[in-house]
């Protein structure tokens, strides 16, 4: 029997936690040669989300808990949830009951196609037009473009992977967004399914616009890692070089001209020289300093306050 891992991030979703189990529990139950387990992360919930957690726990085993101390983002949720699921296959998906636990069979199937990862796209939304729509469709045709993977809609929270792509990832930030692009970059076949979308039953969002032009940053980082994140002395190796033959011939320039002409007066391209050198100098350090800390291991940035049905 395969086991599906459900991985949930949650903040102050306390409404929607016993419709959203009681519905994913049923969906499971359609699917023969599957079982589940529920991993909800919660991502420092102010109001009564635990509680309901620890309720729902203690009638179904299947029901497990991650609770940072304080809020530390979505990525940081997803992370942990990869680490610690269990499953052959992952789903995550978004506390709100937007994301439909229905579309979880059909998932799966994509995934048993041969795929790697599936990602929702949410083709009809029900969010506001202005702070979420519009940026969304703006976001994901860039996206597109940048990582020459062709989505439509990157950020969706409903998304299915197989064990080995979800284990084989590495983020941070708001590099969440852009997990389909790390597995397709990782060499995983990535593909997407129209998925349903419903409007927010209880309380409101908890992203505004301002996510966007974070995203937008991350994209770039995520775009320099590909190249250079192994070895970062191949960029600033090369800049280094460039910058510090510049200034040495510069230099040996006013060496010649001192030698034809004896005493010389202090000139600006003198001094571009120098300051040449100089800079060559800073990006090997840099590229040096970059090498060392990628040999170096990256230290988890959440604090994990309590375990719910985790061995």
């Amino acid at each position: 029997m395969k086991t599906i891992s459900i991985i949930i991030p949650l903040l102050n979703e306390a409404e929607s936690l016993p419709e959203l189990t009681e519905q994913i529990a049923a969906q499971i139950s359609k699917m023969p040669g599957y079982d589940y387990e529920i991993l909800f992360i919660n991502d420092g919930s102010t109001d009564a989300s635990m509680e309901v957690i620890r309720t729902l726990a203690e009638t179904n085993q299947r029901i497990k808990c991650l609770s940072f101390a304080k809020n530390y983002g979505k990525a940081a949720a997803l992370s942990v949830g990869f680490k610690q699921a269990a499953g052959d296959f992952m789903i995550t998906m978004d506390a709100d009951l937007q994301d439909d636990p229905a579309e979880i069979p059909e998932l799966i199937q994509k995934l048993s196609e041969g795929f790697d990862l599936v990602s929702g796209w949410k083709k009809v939304r029900h969010d506001p037009v202005l702070s979420k729509n519009l940026p969304s469709k703006f976001f994901n045709w860039t996206t597109s473009k940048v990582s020459g993977i062709r989505l439509h809609d990157f950020n969706c929270g409903l998304k299915a992977y197989r064990k080995t792509a979800a284990k084989s990832l590495n983020f941070y930030g708001e590099m969440h967004r852009y997990l389909p692009v790390l597995c397709h970059w990782n060499g995983f076949k990535v593909t997407e399914k129209p998925v349903l979308h419903h409007p927010r039953k209880y309380g409101t969002t908890k992203y505004g616009i301002s996510r966007f032009f974070k995203g937008f940053l991350d994209l770039l980082t995520i775009t320099f890692l590909r190249q250079y994140m192994r070895n970062p002395m191949h960029l600033f190796g090369f800049l280094g070089m460039l910058f510090t033959f510049a200034g040495l011939a510069v230099t040996a320039y006013f060496g010649v001209l001192w030698i034809i002409e004896g005493a010389l007066h202090l000139r600006p391209l003198m001094l571009l020289g120098v300051g040449a050198i100089l800079m060559g100098i800073q990006f090997f350090s840099i590229g040096l300093i970059g090498e060392m800390i990628t040999h170096t291991s990256k230290r988890e940035d959440y604090v994990i306050n309590e375990e719910i049905n985790l061995a």
